[in-house]
């Protein structure tokens, strides 16, 4: 299965969270993953607010290392757009699920805001 890594993935996975749990095996595992270069930057920036520069750059280098770096072009802006206008999502997911469809991955995730979408697995 061709997966892509939420920022709510990561940042439960470095919490050490019981849900975080949940995705320690397909994070440490051996599917094919992707990130989109905005949840690189959400997670990121959770780093800088928790931990410092230091740190956030240190964990940017692991999903660098674990996960292809998917960034944003133009036809996942446009497949961006389509997916906010009819789902109602914030722009962050719209692009993330975007991302998702043109690799054929599934998103994982627990943001309650995808649960029961298509391309999603959810985590609970």
């Amino acid at each position: 299965m061709t997966v892509l890594l939420d920022s709510w993935t990561w940042i439960e996975y470095y919490r050490g969270s019981t849900l975080g749990g949940k995705i320690r095996p397909i994070i440490e595992g051996n599917e094919e993953a992707y990130v989109s270069t905005i949840n690189i930057a959400e997670v990121y920036r959770w780093f800088l607010s928790s931990y410092g520069p230091r740190e956030a750059e240190l964990e940017r280098r692991t999903i660098k290392e674990r996960c292809l770096i998917a960034p944003v072009d133009e036809g996942i802006a446009v497949e961006a757009a389509k997916v906010r206008h009819g789902a109602k999502l914030s722009l962050g997911d719209s692009i993330m699920l975007a991302t998702a469809r043109k690799f054929a991955a599934k998103v994982v995730t627990g943001d309650r805001e995808l649960k029961g979408m298509k391309d999603v697995l959810f985590v609970e």
